[in-house]
Formats: C-alpha cells, sequence, structure tokens
C-alpha cells in the first residue's frame, strides 16, 4: 500500500508541477534570430539596472530576481549583489533571507546558502517550510538525528509558507519601473509583456525537499512519535503556500488517516490539480490578453500566498475552484518524473 501511495504522489506532483513549470518558465538566454526574445531580454536587464539604484529590500528582492537568470550580468547588478544588498536593507524579512538561500554554488555543494538558512531559522522559526528545507540538508548530509528535529519542529510550526507570494509580489510591483519597448510586445501588449516577466521569473526558487518527507513518513512502521508528527505536519501543508505543499499534506492524510479520511484526501487532490491546470492555462493566456494580464498583475500586487493568488485569479476568471464531477486528472505523460526532490538552488 505504502508504494501505491508513493506512485500516487509522485504523479500527483508530476501533473500539478509541469503546468506550473510551463506558465513559469524563466527567461532563457535567445535562441539566435528570435528577435523578440532578444529584446525581452535586454529589457530585462535594463530593469534590473534601473531597479539597482533603490535601497529598500522589497524592490531590490525584485531587482534580483531578474537578474538571477540574465547572462553576464555587471558585478554591482548581478543576482548576488542585489540579494545581499535586500538582505542588509533595514526593512529585510524572511521573504528576502528566502531568496538568499539560492545565492550558493551547486557545484560546490553549498546550497542551499547556509546563513540564509540559519538567518530563517531565527526570523521564521514557526514556518514549517525553513524546518522542511533543512530537513532535505540534513538528510543530505547524513544527520539522522537532525533530520527527525527539524520534522518534529515542522510538525509544531504555525504555518507553511515557501515565499513564492511574495516574489510574486516583489515583480509586480517592479516590473512597471520602465515601459516595454514595442520590440518586447505581443499581442496582450505592455500588460502582457509585465505578466510575461513576473511569471517568468517568480516560482523558480528554492523549496523544500517534500518527496523526501513523504518517503520518511510513508515508512514510519511502528514509530506512533514519528506518525503523530507526521499526521500534524500533514494537516499543516493541507493549508499550505503551495500547491506541492498540499498535495503532500493530501499524501499523508491518504497514507495515515482511516478510510473515509482517505476519499476525502482524493477528491481533494482532484480539485487541487483542476485548480492547477486551469490556473496555468490563464498564465499562458496573459501575454496576448491585457485585461487577462492586468488581472494576474493586480492579484500579485495585493501580496498573500502562490496558493491565495491562484484561487482570486480563477474565481476573478468566473473559473470554479471546484471539478465538475465527471472530470479527472490526466495521467502524467509517458517517462515524465515527479520534480526533484531537492531544494533547487
Amino acid at each position: 500500500m505504502r508504494g501505491w501511495h508513493s506512485l500516487a504522489l509522485a504523479g500527483t506532483l508530476a501533473l500539478i508541477a509541469a503546468p506550473a513549470a510551463r506558465a513559469a518558465t524563466p527567461m532563457a538566454e535567445p535562441a539566435a534570430g528570435n528577435a523578440r526574445e532578444q529584446a525581452l531580454q535586454a529589457f530585462q536587464h535594463d530593469l534590473v539596472s534601473v531597479l539597482a539604484l533603490r535601497a529598500t529590500a522589497q524592490p531590490l528582492l525584485g531587482a534580483a530576481l531578474l537578474a538571477r537568470p540574465l547572462p553576464q550580468q555587471p558585478r554591482t547588478g548581478s543576482f548576488h549583489a542585489l540579494i545581499s544588498r535586500a538582505a542588509a536593507a533595514s526593512d529585510a524579512g524572511p521573504a528576502v533571507q528566502w531568496m538568499r538561500l539560492a545565492d550558493c554554488d551547486p557545484k560546490g555543494d553549498a546550497c542551499p546558502n547556509a546563513g540564509a538558512l540559519r538567518k530563517l531559522t531565527e526570523l521564521a522559526p514557526d514556518n514549517a517550510a525553513v524546518w522542511l528545507l533543512k530537513l532535505g540538508t540534513d538528510t543530505r548530509n547524513m544527520k539522522t538525528e537532525g533530520a527527525r528535529a527539524d520534522l518534529a519542529k515542522a510538525a509544531d510550526a504555525r504555518t507553511y509558507d515557501d515565499y513564492t507570494g511574495s516574489s510574486l509580489a516583489a515583480l509586480a510591483e517592479v516590473v512597471d519601473a520602465l515601459p516595454p519597448p514595442p520590440a518586447t510586445q505581443g499581442a496582450g501588449g505592455p500588460l502582457g509583456v509585465q505578466a510575461l516577466i513576473v511569471l517568468g521569473n517568480a516560482r523558480m526558487q528554492p523549496r523544500p525537499a517534500l518527496p523526501v518527507v513523504a518517503q520518511t513518513c510513508d515508512n514510519a512502521g511502528d514509530d506512533d512519535a514519528l506518525k503523530a508528527d507526521c499526521r500534524k505536519l500533514g494537516k499543516l501543508l493541507e493549508l499550505g503556500s503551495s500547491p506541492l505543499a498540499q498535495s503532500l499534506g493530501l499524501h499523508l492524510r491518504e497514507v495515515l488517516g482511516d478510510p473515509a479520511e482517505q476519499a476525502g484526501a482524493h477528491e481533494q487532490r482532484r480539485n487541487l490539480i483542476w485548480q492547477v491546470q486551469n490556473y496555468s492555462q490563464l498564465a499562458l493566456r496573459a501575454q496576448d490578453d491585457p485585461a487577462l494580464a492586468q488581472r494576474l498583475l493586480a492579484t500579485a500586487k495585493q501580496g498573500g500566498t502562490e496558493m491565495s493568488q491562484m484561487i482570486a485569479v480563477l474565481r476573478a476568471s468566473g473559473v470554479s475552484v471546484t471539478a465538475p464531477g465527471s472530470w479527472q486528472p490526466p495521467a502524467p505523460e509517458a517517462g515524465q518524473a515527479a520534480p526533484a526532490p531537492a531544494h533547487s538552488p
């Protein structure tokens, strides 16, 4: 049974992550001859140059997010320089430190940024996402007792937030610092360009190793204390900030709950996949639909979590957040794997 549940989780994570990734693909290096891609990258570079003059945490966070995928940035406009300045600002909060986790060298096995992780445990000790990220690091470093303590702290936390909503808000607040040049625009005009840049740069940020958590809880065996922590954590994750966290929470209910709880989790997962797929379709359309782009940008500026923003956009667009009774999630594509169980740098 546990093996079946693990496969179900992998499939659900793949179904949730794939459309979200398509809707938020970071700006890559433009292909030769692609004039619009080249113009978009040049515009993003110009935005970073303007925003680098700011002195407060929020616009510097936005600038750092915009700078991260750009090649050959000058030192003062690099992701490292901008996220360091954002973290040093007097108004910096946990969202900045969370993004600073990615300021590391993956080749040197130095991710996530150890200083940022230590700071997060001080600034946000009631955020389960912090302890689950630390759990992934301790598991990788074979610190079994530390990982178990991390899970217990995550279970005792009051919230789960991976700060994607904060990144969306930071980008939406600064993306209009310059008007998009005509060469960057498509059918959605300037608003379509802004929505494309915000969605394309917000979500590729550190995430806890959620499949590691699933494996730990799936293998709880006769460890009643571990089972209790996993149940408690699962309830918290069901209200988490991201679709992936909520999916894991539902998975833990299926693994550790009674038959009635399992049936309810199955229905909620169906609704979750419906929500993500419909939101992803809206996000893909936004660059060509100025009214929809404006709706996405306005929602992002209001802040909140990734999930709260997603639900708000669906409702404002007239899309039900409950899947029709006859609708079933598509099967994962052949060869499609669940997202990597790591804190992506």
